[in-house]
């Protein structure tokens, strides 16, 4: 059965050979949850206001911004303003809203694996990237859907069944353990983009990843 916690995870759990506990957390301050012996990733959750979720499904494509690019962590808000200014993104609280958010999260998740740098991207995704269930090849990767269906992960077994993978809901992070954890228990949570070819719609995808050194 998948080992998938609907619950904070429980401190007294015994060490399992691969972490596949996913815990459940309800603000950034807890973002260490990841740290716990067999918890392979964490979902914060939230309630994202229908007024947002409105606003950016309507956007234009070319108005989401575009992103892929390693940056000291207090250059990160600056970066990110920038990326939303190229793009043309339409002025107002709903923008702010999203900005502040990012800039949030990247300040966040810097602090939870202790870097000085962060690779940052923004992805518009209109077909089927990354489709396959795979452990990304870092420490450990923040993943954000803003627009479109969220990220699919599973427990990684070959025979999983559809019924047991399971979707991050739109708006809420997941932070996953990566292959290059720096610990013996590694991962046992795959994860991949759902396939929405052929579907006309559009994902925007907020990625962080910890950048150790910057000139490698």
């Amino acid at each position: 059965m998948l080992n998938i916690c609907d619950n904070k995870t429980a401190g007294s759990a015994q060490r399992s050979e691969r972490a596949t506990e996913i815990s459940h957390v309800d603000n950034t301050s807890q973002f260490n949850e990841l740290y716990k012996p067999n918890v392979g990733a964490i979902i914060l959750q939230r309630q994202i206001s229908a007024d947002f979720q409105h606003w950016i499904d309507e956007l234009a494509p070319q108005c989401l911004p575009s992103l892929r690019k390693i940056v000291p962590v207090e250059k990160a808000a600056e970066t990110i303003r920038t990326a939303f200014d190229s793009a043309d993104t339409p002025q107002g609280a709903n923008r702010e809203y999203l900005i502040n958010d990012t800039i949030n999260l990247a300040k966040a998740f810097a602090r939870l694996m202790n870097v000085a740098h962060l690779r940052i991207r923004f992805d518009v995704i209109n077909n089927n990237a990354c489709r396959k269930f795979h452990l990304d090849q870092v420490t450990a990767r923040l993943v954000c859907t803003y627009r479109g269906a969220g990220t699919q992960y599973k427990q990684a077994q070959p025979d999983i069944t559809p019924e047991q993978v399971f979707d991050v809901p739109t708006g809420s992070p997941i932070i996953l353990r990566g292959a290059s954890w720096d610990d013996d228990q590694k991962s046992g949570i795959v994860h991949r983009s759902p396939p929405i070819e052929g579907s006309g719609q559009t994902r925007l995808l907020y990625v962080l990843d910890p950048i150790k050194d910057p000139d490698l």
